[in-house]
């Protein structure tokens, strides 16, 4: 298994949470909404056990769902074992960068995963989110 000891189910099912969840062969992890802020946030972190799994990583940038225009910017980090893999850039305003951004991802076996946002103003109605949806293979 790669993160909750349940091969089923993790221990929200059907909520939100920085840990790795399972159904049958499948594993999926939601953040929740958490608000656009300048200081950097852990939105996922868990580490995986004897499996991997190949998945879907979706970030969404600092969106209100109440009104639109001045958006901000919002940068995701990806880390395996402490060493930054990747960054991801979205932004909700006028710049050339998309909304959301869905990367391939795979998960190593016996690895600690973690995803952080920072973005570039303090706005609590403006929400960021991450997920990952993916397949477990043993």
């Amino acid at each position: 298994m790669l993160g909750g000891s349940n091969p089923v189910s993790g221990a929200n099912p059907t909520g939100t949470g920085s840990s790795l969840n399972f159904i049958g062969k499948h594993c999926y992890a939601y953040s929740g909404m958490f608000d656009a802020t300048q200081s950097e946030v852990t939105m996922l972190s868990f580490t995986t056990a004897n499996a991997y799994a190949v998945a879907k990583l979706t970030v969404s940038g600092a969106i209100d769902s109440a009104t639109t225009g001045n958006g901000l910017s919002t940068v995701f980090v990806v880390k395996i074992n402490s060493q930054e893999v990747m960054r991801i850039k979205v932004d909700t305003d006028q710049e050339d960068s998309p909304t959301l951004e869905v990367v391939p991802i795979l998960l190593e076996p016996f690895s600690k995963i973690e995803v952080t946002n920072i973005s570039n103003g303090d706005v609590s109605s403006r929400k960021t989110s991450a997920s990952i949806v993916g397949r477990v293979y043993a």
